[in-house]
């Protein structure tokens, strides 16, 4: 069965999980773990990305990431790519370290982010790891000692968790400590991280509860939230694969996408992939990034190769080039 697209937007908040291959470690002393750290910290501000929990366990780690500049794959193939790289030669080993591909879940907000950052902080005090609440308060390694404010670290946001919690910062800790307390006897939450239909429903109880009511919900495993947010999340990708074929169906490929760049900045093709910042050919190789990466659906490093761009250079293009179209109210 083939694989299943990622799901991600601005603003969209994913629960990764992320395991060794075969379940074997990955950080093998503080050292790895400081180094993930340092990596996914400088990954995560210069893409705007915001962390609002995290927890590393010897055989895998937790995020709870949502999307800024960047999408969550790009964050993640720089992150994982480089600590592999680093790992390996560390410890003189060779092959993949991590499975073949980490699950990302596409969660609804308002309903399931406060849960999700008690699910993902009290990993460590489930696994053994600390041995109380008052040692994971203190827990180096992981974001739950970022919020109870005994680490200071620029990069976690904070205060996209704390403010749920009310004004004051004190109080807000205390409510957001007494809130992670009560998630210590709920032990193992597979509905955060299992099925689709499962988790979508909130568990096999209010499954159950629904399904004798004939109410039938839409569910997917990318996804955790009610089915009517499953459901506007399926409709919007459908449409963008709709708009996708379309334009396919018209001829639109990246030789066109030139083309229509072109007649709207008045540049000939050959002047686009000069190197330089004039204002023209910045403008124009931004908006054929958005329209192929976001339009077509083209793969980055394809598009970079044919501009003369990195991958990161074409991803901050594409950004760029969004806000470009809007403004100028450009589109294919």
């Amino acid at each position: 069965m083939p694989r299943q697209s990622r799901i991600d937007a601005p603003g969209a908040v994913h629960h990764i999980i992320c395991r060794g291959i075969e379940r074997q470690t990955i950080f093998q002393d503080d050292h790895d773990r400081d180094n993930f750290i340092e990596r996914f910290s400088t990954i995560v501000t210069a893409t705007d990305t915001f962390c609002l929990a995290w927890a590393l366990i010897p055989n895998h780690f937790h995020l709870l990431l949502k999307t800024g500049s960047e999408p969550i794959a790009t964050v993640m193939r720089r992150l994982l790519t480089g600590y592999a790289v680093c790992h390996n030669r560390r410890h003189d080993r060779s092959g993949h370290l991590f499975q073949n591909r980490y699950k990302s879940i596409l969660c609804q907000e308002e309903l399931y982010l406060l849960e999700l950052v008690r699910y993902i902080h009290l990993n460590p005090l489930r696994a053994k790891i600390v041995s109380s609440l008052e040692r994971l308060d203190k827990y180096r390694y992981c974001g739950h000692s970022r919020l109870m404010g005994h680490i200071s670290d620029h990069w976690q946001a904070t205060d996209e968790v704390l403010t749920r919690f009310g004004k004051r910062l004190g109080i807000c800790r205390r409510r957001y400590r007494d809130f992670v307390k009560k998630g210590i006897v709920q032990g193992k939450r597979p509905e955060l991280t299992g099925g689709g239909l499962i988790r979508s429903a909130g568990g096999w109880q209010e499954l159950k509860s629904r399904r004798k009511s004939g109410e039938h919900l839409k569910s997917d495993e990318r996804m955790l939230g009610d089915s009517t947010f499953v459901e506007t999340v399926l409709r919007h990708q459908d449409e963008v694969f709709e708009r996708r074929y379309r334009l396919k169906a018209s001829g639109y490929d990246l030789d066109k996408i030139i083309e229509r760049v072109c007649y709207l900045c008045d540049l000939l093709p050959d002047d686009i992939p000069l190197p330089g910042k004039q204002p023209k050919q910045v403008q124009a190789r931004s908006l054929v990034c958005h329209w192929a990466v976001n339009e077509l659906g083209l793969n980055g490093t394809v598009v970079g190769q044919r501009l003369g761009l990195t991958q990161s250079a074409v991803s901050r293009s594409v950004q760029r080039g969004r806000k470009i179209a809007t403004e100028l109210q450009y589109s294919l």
